[in-house]
């Protein structure tokens, strides 16, 4: 008798970074309105109801890749601590971010958070590639995001110096 549906691990992975996505989206929304909208942004900022979908569909991708490097290396293993390792921590500091930016209104640290997260998963990426190509591909539109939000971090942190 199967206990866990063949479907499950694969919806599990999938969902799994959105846990964290929504947790900080109560922080990010209450922000929004009254400590973001007074910050000088760069004109290449995307407007704010970009990022729900971008990160929603981001979330996506690197939870299914998650899964596939999960089922090749057939499951949790000593061949998979290194590459769901690097992905577990990657997915902390992505969630930590939020907190740490919106919260507590730490813009430098938000940088250095997203620096690490970006470094991290391009070590997941590039650990992936050789288990399931397909995974690391995944990852590559959350890579160039994270390099783009890492510019926008920056950017916001250095044109306002009161608010730091």
């Amino acid at each position: 008798m199967e206990v866990v549906p063949a479907w499950a691990p694969a919806v599990g992975f999938t969902l799994l970074p959105h846990a964290g996505g929504f947790l900080g989206s109560t922080i990010t929304k209450k922000e929004i309105p009254t400590w973001y909208q007074t910050l000088q942004k760069p004109s290449w900022c995307p407007p704010n109801w970009v990022f729900a979908p971008v990160w929603g569909t981001l979330y996506t991708s690197m939870g299914y890749s998650s899964y596939l490097v999960w089922k090749e290396l057939g499951g949790f293993n000593e061949k998979s601590v290194v590459p769901l390792g690097l992905y577990a921590g990657q997915l902390a500091l992505n969630w930590a971010w939020t907190p740490v930016f919106f919260g507590a209104h730490k813009m430098g640290w938000g940088l250095v958070t997203l620096l690490l997260t970006a470094g991290t998963a391009t070590a997941t990426a590039a650990s992936w590639y050789s288990i399931n190509r397909t995974a690391a591909y995944l990852m590559v539109p959350y890579l160039a995001w994270l390099t783009m939000a890492s510019a926008l971090n920056y950017q916001i942190w250095k044109d306002n110096p009161s608010k730091k």
